[in-house]
């Protein structure tokens, strides 16, 4: 078992939102450029207000299954990308109604997971 695995502090707070209906803010929505490392956000990805994170930040999210950009969106947490060489998991919201299989979410956020050990957990 991986290090965050054990002592993962956003896992923990992000499993207290599988199922919950949540509100995502975007700070980078589908087709900005990530400031630093450049690379473009091929869905929108944001934050729910309030809830803080390990990094001092409010909890991130993907918000998959909207096909153009957004400022905000509800929807479901339907499960958590869980980085297992970093302590900085990301929700995984959609949708009410909406389902999608855990290679179809690993697809999806690729773009930006890719350079982590990424397991979704539901």
């Amino acid at each position: 078992m991986e290090k965050y695995e054990k002592t993962s502090v956003s896992l923990e707070l992000a499993k207290e939102q599988l199922g919950k209906k949540v509100t995502v803010t975007m700070d980078r929505p589908l087709g900005t450029t990530h400031p630093k490392h450049g690379f473009v956000y091929e869905v929108n990805y944001g934050y729910i207000a309030g809830i803080k994170a390990p990094d001092g930040e409010d909890l991130d999210a993907y918000l998959l299954g909207v096909n153009k950009p957004v400022q905000s969106s509800e929807g479901v947490c339907i499960a958590i990308a869980h980085r297992r060489d970093n302590d900085d998991d990301k929700l995984i919201i959609v949708p009410e109604g909406v389902s999608m299989t855990d290679a179809e979410i690993l697809s999806a956020i690729h773009f930006q997971e890719r350079w982590f050990d990424t397991v979704i957990v539901r």
